[in-house]
């Protein structure tokens, strides 16, 4: 991008960040679960979020494949090391990757083909809190995964702190979609998934009803226990 020469040197350096900045988004982590919850996100690194703590994180324009999700149960030591029961990403505080299953995700690729962002919750890898993710204003679907999941888990699916999705417990096609586009179809494990957040992923493949689009620029919340 070319600036005029004769700028301001304080005018230019404006011109430049506010250029930088077009189409960021920022996020709004909200716990409102009674218990604490260590936040994750990828990227943005991790926090401890007591009841009714809030944790803002800004995201670089064009970032994909992106997610955000809660860690419960954690202990870490003065050097951000330790461990958590659901979404566990490495044993650290801060996170550098992917969180464990069982975990709730709100995942995002920003600045995509027509200035959209794809957004969406899956529960690809299982359930372990319930989440919104919304935008801040309304510009866009609303999307909220809060059945009790966990408490109704099936049986061969449950797991400390959480629901697996069956794919973590089986590790076939059928469940995990290994073999490429159309390899797989909905299925009994599936389907408990989605009749109860029926805006949230339930399989790999479950695009059409689960992928959602908002204006590049949008700012979100994501909360916990909405």
């Amino acid at each position: 991008m070319n600036f005029p020469k004769n700028l301001p040197l304080g005018v230019s350096l404006l011109a430049i960040t506010l250029f930088a900045y077009t189409h960021a988004a920022t996020f709004d982590i909200i716990n409102q679960c009674t218990y604490t919850v260590w936040a994750a996100a990828k990227p943005g690194g991790g926090r401890r979020l007591d009841q009714g703590q809030t944790w803002n994180i800004n995201v670089a324009p064009g970032t994909t494949m992106a997610r955000i999700w809660g860690r419960t149960n954690c202990n870490f030591d003065a050097s951000g090391r330790g461990q958590c029961e659901t979404g566990d990403c490495d044993g650290l505080l801060e996170c550098q990757g992917f969180g464990k299953p069982p975990n709730t995700l709100a995942e995002f690729s920003l600045n995509q083909p027509n200035n959209l962002d794809f957004v969406d919750i899956s529960n690809v890898d299982g359930f372990n809190i319930p989440i919104e993710f919304s935008p801040i204003t309304d510009v866009c679907r609303r999307l909220v995964c809060n059945a009790p999941i966990n408490e109704q888990c099936p049986t061969e699916l449950r797991t400390p702190g959480g629901c697996n999705n069956p794919c973590t417990v089986f590790k076939t096609n059928e469940y995990c979609c290994t073999d490429g586009p159309g390899s797989c179809s909905p299925t009994t494990f599936s389907r408990f998934f989605k009749e109860r957040c029926p805006d949230a992923y339930s399989y790999p493949q479950d695009d059409p009803t689960s992928l959602f689009t908002c204006p590049s620029g949008t700012n979100y919340r994501v909360v916990f226990c909405p």
